[in-house]
């Protein structure tokens, strides 16, 4: 059957060359019964992303192998108050973490008064809690103009003025930095 049919279409006379002169070069074709030849029987294995997984490597060699200077990851001052009458060595177990943070309140993104109405809010509440050390984030001010970063300055001046407040610094580079405080509040 299948010769007749590819007889019947070699000897078909097409009146467009091209297709008659493919009839040609192909010849005749059959079906293939079965499974098609060469198809895998087994599902392939996922693909695995090598050039990631190199440069996944390679970084982590990098960062092994290159000096680390933290002075170019933190920008801007550190700030520092203790209330007067306290002794330094609370200042200075603040600045070592010898607190555990209880409470954080974010501040990126808000205005100056917004800020000033949510810090008031958020150390009220904690003291409500019993939550005496507690971190405010306030940024670094990078999109900040000329002014310098404003809710850091924000927050510097309210908290000096709280008189709740025994001491606040600056926080270390894993607990945010220049762009965060750690307060310390007094008991009532």
């Amino acid at each position: 059957m299948f010769l007749l049919a590819c007889t019947a279409m070699n000897a078909r006379n097409d009146s467009d060359e091209a297709a008659r002169l493919f009839r040609e070069a192909i010849g005749c074709v059959r079906p293939i019964k079965g499974p098609a030849a060469g198809a895998p029987t087994s599902p392939r294995p996922q693909p695995e992303p090598a050039q990631a997984l190199r440069d996944e490597a390679n970084v982590r060699d990098e960062l092994l192998t290159h000096a680390f200077d933290p002075a170019t990851i933190e920008v801007g001052d550190e700030i520092n108050y203790l209330k007067a009458g306290q002794s330094p060595h609370l200042l200075k177990r603040l600045r070592r973490s010898q607190f555990s943070v209880r409470a954080e309140i974010d501040l990126h993104e808000m205005t100056r008064t917004v800020a000033r109405d949510a810090i008031r809010l958020f150390l009220d509440e904690c003291h409500r809690h019993d939550e005496l050390c507690v971190r405010i984030v306030h940024g670094k001010g990078l999109r900040s103009k000329a002014q310098g970063p404003v809710l850091k300055q924000l927050t510097d001046s309210l908290l000096r003025r709280r008189g709740d407040v025994l001491a606040f610094t600056s926080a270390r580079p894993a607990q945010g930095g220049t762009g965060a405080v750690i307060v310390l509040l007094q008991r009532r």
